[in-house]
């Protein structure tokens, strides 16, 4: 356990001047002006190279069952032909019939100790329950997580990605199965996918259902939702926020979140429509989570058209909490792309057109969702790190790296890096080179690659 981090850079300080960072249990105690002076040889101390240091990143939303499915040798076999929504289910359903506890701690270790090696120290992993793998992913999560306990926080979520209503034997098994891994208490989420049911009214009633069993059980609700493109299709989100207040969610949940991912079709929204939904989700702690290379290689339009949430939009000119994630990597849903949060942040500076040194700083962190939102200066690296955090209900370090917030820290580049060193967040937005080491409650985690 580290007592303190010499000779960083920090966000938000002239690059020319150096910080020390002191640790106790695992959180920030102070942050000080470097002194030079000192004897920083001691092993609880970390020499920071004259790097710069930051909030360590999250992914919000991944899946840690399916990936590397296009690249493991037990899956050779199954590989893209047509790139669609539709092949992509059946391709992960011919998966999941094979899936054995062996390969599944396999590759969910593969994508943890990569994402460590990024810089994440926080994500919600998503596992599916239905009748083809019963709580075979959901054994290896919990696995996972009690293997990862000290180097990162992994919140298990219990993930119905088949219907709960269409079907009434498949829908009957899939619900009897979420009711048993609803009653884990190390299971801190539930999720379900109201629209892959048949018809919008199974759809609204896979709602009220996964919402009733989340309350029931006191879990985080995380919902994949209105996952099309097409403007003649109402989106479910109205009927969802009814059910929400319906149910009373504000005042029965104890504080516990509501995610909706994807959320495709709120991308042709107007003006109005983004004026209601920001009066309607008013009083209910609503997070967005936008899932870019997911979206843009699954969500097409028969005009050619490609949606992903506007995230940056949604947070500075209606106000949502909003962030955005990774999802899947080496799969049919998600073939490119690898564990970086920071690739999806340097993704959104040419997809939000948000290139600017305000901009690119809200694609990485903000200081933990105060109302009103801080200013545009402090929050661009938040989609991908403190907000990233938030959404999922987890404790962040913001970007001001304020005492007894968490010692959650990735610091860039190394000692020889010379004059091309990320020097500011903005820098590490645009391009977030290879070479990081993370901390995690005071403790490294990976060291300089």
């Amino acid at each position: 356990m580290l007592k303190k981090i010499t000779n960083v850079r920090i966000p938000h300080e002239p690059s020319s001047s150096l910080w020390d960072i002191a640790i106790q249990d695992g959180r920030i105690v102070s942050v000080d002006p470097h002194d030079s002076s000192a004897n920083d040889h001691a092993a609880d101390t970390l020499d920071g190279g004259n790097r710069l240091i930051a909030p360590s990143l999250c992914h919000a939303h991944i899946h840690l069952d399916k990936c590397f499915l296009l690249q493991d040798p037990k899956f050779s076999d199954l590989q893209i032909e047509n790139g669609d929504f539709k092949e992509a289910m059946e391709m992960t359903g011919e998966a999941k019939s094979r899936f054995e506890e062996d390969d599944l701690l396999r590759r969910g270790r593969q994508l943890i100790e990569e994402s460590i090696q990024h810089g994440v120290t926080a994500m919600r992993a998503f596992v599916e329950v239905d009748g083809v793998v019963q709580l075979k992913c959901l054994h290896a999560g919990l696995k996972l997580k009690e293997e990862f306990k000290e180097r990162c926080e992994i919140q298990i979520c219990a993930f119905a990605q088949l219907s709960l209503f269409s079907g009434q034997d498949a829908g009957a098994e899939v619900r009897k199965l979420m009711t048993n891994a609803a009653s884990y208490e190390e299971v801190e989420v539930l999720g379900s996918t109201p629209y892959v049911e048949d018809s919008l009214p199974k759809s609204k009633e896979n709602v009220q259902w996964i919402t009733q069993l989340s309350l029931q059980h006191q879990k985080h609700l995380d919902l994949h939702l209105d996952y099309f493109l097409d403007s003649h299709k109402q989106p479910l989100i109205w009927d969802t926020l009814t059910v929400l207040r319906e149910q009373h969610w504000q005042e029965k949940a104890n504080n516990k979140q509501i995610t909706l991912g994807h959320c495709t079709r709120l991308t042709l929204f107007q003006k109005e429509d983004w004026a209601r939904l920001r009066q309607e989700v008013a009083g209910l702690p609503v997070f967005f989570v936008g899932l870019p290379t997911s979206d843009l290689f699954m969500m097409r339009s028969p005009e050619k058209v490609r949606g992903t949430l506007p995230v940056i939009e949604m947070i500075y000119e209606y106000g949502f909490d909003a962030a955005i994630a990774v999802n899947n990597v080496g799969n049919a849903f998600t073939p490119y792309g690898n564990c970086d949060p920071l690739s999806i942040a340097s993704l959104g500076v040419g997809l939000y057109q948000a290139g600017t040194k305000k901009e690119a700083e809200t694609l990485y962190v903000r200081t933990l969702l105060t109302v009103p939102p801080a200013p545009l200066n402090a929050i661009m690296q938040e989609t991908v790190s403190s907000r990233a955090k938030a959404a999922i209900g987890c404790e962040s370090t913001s970007l001001g790296l304020v005492p007894e917030q968490p010692a959650d820290f990735v610091l860039f580049d190394n000692i020889e890096s010379g004059w091309r060193c990320r020097k500011s967040v903005v820098e590490v937005v645009y391009d977030a080179g290879y070479r990081r080491q993370t901390v995690y409650r005071g403790r490294p985690t990976a060291g300089v690659r």
